[in-house]
């Protein structure tokens, strides 16, 4: 009988003989290792608990301890859930799409063609029936078949067909079999139906097929699977209060912003309250970039199609963009997809001097994307918005110090918005692919250093990610979590080497030539006003600070008749010092409209009556408290003044 020899990831070697499963593998080492062995590896590739090893080679056993298992869990729910569906008589037509698994849970794309559809009310019946083949314990077991034999196996699901005929015609597909239930499969589960104890069923929605509007409408089932109920039930908890914080949800309750199929897909409309918050942030960012040095501009949204082809938007980022527009006279303009070329005709406009640099241009730019219509969410994913943008241009040895300068005054706005779940991550390229990217190694070496020794000068913790540099220089992305648990890039430094010699940018040197050639720094702070400002939707739950709050103050006078004239006065004074203030003018009981402030997450809420119009006092309520406050106007004044001049922070934070 012949031997396998395979190799653990400690390097000792052992002999199995042929035949030997996985499992076997595990309980020949420990009974305690087998109980919590989910699947094996076979030089990198899956091989099943339950499954003949196939040949010698690096083996290495998966637990339930490793990150990957909670993903082979999660997967192997996904056929479960669809086990199920198949052996409940309304849905036993039903035809399958993928079903992979996604961060904190997966899914499955189904397709009842003319019968039932999946709905929230079936869920729990569903899971009763998955709950049922759990107890059955049915092992998971791999297959290899033919093209041939994969296609008569799934003849009846036109959406398996087209997976299958889309390989070549020689390939050897591998099936995953439990009980009654065969899956397309290339391996990664658990060992049985057994281990898959806790999950859930959250929501459905439509998804195309392969992701294509062309294709046919197809069911996505979504679902929560963990290893434990408790963290089922955390990630239940977490799912409500994303719904709570939903800035889409938000918006239309405090009527910020909405948007319209009538205005066009992707084209939000600011009203009044939302217009409010974004121009606190673009006054804010303004304002604190003209504190640092930045020469504000406006550029046109329309710019030659010239442009981008020399910049090589053209050719990188088509799809993203709209199509020119022919102005019949030869010239096609293009709705600008990134800002960075119009900046660059700014410092190119006329002749530069070393003495000048750093050279920094800032901008609200409006730009636009060509989204897909099934991409476009809220704020957060639209076809037009406005960047935040800057673009420093640089003396190659001042690099080190304008990083630093961007950084710094990046670090004063998080502090200043309140933004402390965020880590830093250094972008290098892959230095096993630098084909990939711009052509000089020197450049690369120097400026990945630079970059490194700046975080660690300025000593802020960091983490290195070999292939996320851009093509034309290493970069700092600022990783936040938003609300909803997703980590997205709130901010960038991107080091540039290759827009200045496309677009020949020169400066005079020291020496009297005209030749030098600056480094470009991109630097965007808060990103675009449509996604920072569904972030800080999100991230106040639309309790914004007073300095943010569409309207800061509401003035409730008991009776408007009685009392309306001094509330009228406190709304001028009020607004005089640069306040947002209203007087409430509705006929309504005063625990009524004090509930509405309150509902309306109205920083702070005054109501006037007999005693505060003799003594010239109002009395305060804060929101989110039940206390009130009597004190003089002028204190009150002042008090809110001091909250909106600290953004809201603790006195003792306060920088």
């Amino acid at each position: 009988m012949s031997a396998l020899n395979l190799t653990f990831p400690d390097g000792a070697v052992k002999v199995f003989p042929d035949g030997t499963k996985p499992i076997e593998v595990a309980q020949s080492i420990s009974k305690s290792l087998a109980k919590k062995s989910v699947s094996a590896k076979l030089n990198d590739a899956y091989v099943g608990m339950n499954d003949i090893i196939p040949e010698s080679g690096n083996f290495q056993l998966i637990t339930t301890n490793d990150a990957e298992a909670l993903a082979l869990l999660r997967h192997a729910t996904s056929h479960l859930l669809a086990q199920a569906l198949k052996r409940m008589p309304k849905f036993a037509n039903m035809h399958f799409g993928v079903g992979p698994f996604i961060d904190n849970g997966f899914y499955y794309d189904t397709d009842n063609g003319a019968g039932n559809q999946v709905s929230v009310e079936d869920f729990s019946e569903i899971e009763a029936m998955m709950h049922k083949i759990v107890k059955e314990d049915l092992p998971i077991i791999s297959r290899q078949i033919t093209r041939p034999e994969a296609l008569e196996m799934f003849a009846t699901d036109p959406y398996k067909m087209a997976l299958i005929t889309d390989l070549p015609e020689d390939e050897i597909l591998t099936i995953a079999v439990q009980g009654d239930h065969i899956e397309l499969d290339k391996g990664g589960l658990v060992p049985s139906t057994g281990w898959i104890k806790h999950f859930k069923l959250t929501s459905v929605a439509g998804a195309y097929w392969r992701g294509k509007s062309s294709n046919p409408m197809m069911q996505r089932i979504y679902g929560i699977s963990e290893w434990k109920q408790a963290d089922v039930d955390a990630e239940v908890t977490r799912r409500e209060e994303a719904k709570e914080r939903d800035h889409r949800t938000i918006g239309r309750d405090l009527d910020l912003f909405f948007t319209s199929q009538e205005v066009g897909s992707g084209l939000p409309v600011w009203l009044p309250n939302g217009a409010t918050i974004r121009r606190q942030v673009e006054r804010y960012i303004t304002d604190k970039e003209l504190a640092n040095g930045y020469q504000h501009v406006y550029t046109p949204v329309l710019s030659n199609l010239n442009l981008y082809k020399t910049s090589g938007h053209w050719d990188h980022y088509r799809e993203d963009m709209f199509p020119p527009m022919d102005m019949g006279d030869g010239e096609f303009l293009e709705l600008r997809p990134m800002n960075c070329p119009s900046h660059i005709m700014v410092f190119k406009h006329k002749p530069r001097s070393y003495r000048e640099l750093p050279i920094r241009i800032a901008e609200l730019g409006m730009m636009h994307r060509y989204e897909k219509s099934g991409a476009l969410t809220g704020l957060s994913r639209v076809r037009e918005m406005t960047l935040n943008d800057g673009h420093t241009f640089v003396d190659p040895e001042k690099i080190e110090e304008e990083f630093k300068s961007i950084l710094t005054m990046m670090m004063a706005v998080y502090r200043d918005f309140n933004i402390t779940d965020y880590r830093f991550r250094l972008s290098y390229r892959d230095p096993k692919n630098t084909e990939k990217y711009f052509d000089d190694d020197e450049m690369w070496e120097k400026s990945q250093a630079q970059l490194k020794r700046a975080m660690d000068d300025l000593k802020l913790d960091y983490y290195e990610a070999e292939g996320e540099a851009a093509f034309y220089g290493p970069k700092l992305d600022v990783q936040t979590k938003t609300a909803l648990g997703n980590e997205e890039t709130m901010s960038t430094i991107q080091l540039d080497f290759l827009l200045p010699e496309r677009f020949d940018l020169t400066y005079i040197g020291a020496d009297g030539q005209d030749n030098h050639r600056p480094v470009m720094l991109h630097r965007g702070i808060v990103g675009t006003m449509e996604r920072f400002t569904a972030y800080l939707i999100e991230m106040y739950k639309g309790a914004f600070p007073t300095w943010l709050s569409p309207l800061q103050v509401q003035i409730i006078p008991v009776n408007l008749g009685a009392h309306g004239e001094y509330a009228n006065g406190i709304q001028k004074k009020l607004q005089a010092a640069g306040l947002r203030a209203n007087v409430e003018t509705k006929e309504a009981k005063m625990g009524y409209l004090i509930r509405e402030a309150q509902t309306n997450k109205i920083p702070y809420t005054l109501v006037l009556g007999d005693s505060e119009v003799e003594a010239q006092t109002v009395t305060v309520r804060k929101y989110g408290e039940e206390k009130t406050q009597t004190m003089s106007f002028i204190d009150f004044q002042m008090a809110i003044l001091a909250d909106v001049a600290r953004y809201s922070r603790t006195t003792e934070t306060h920088e």
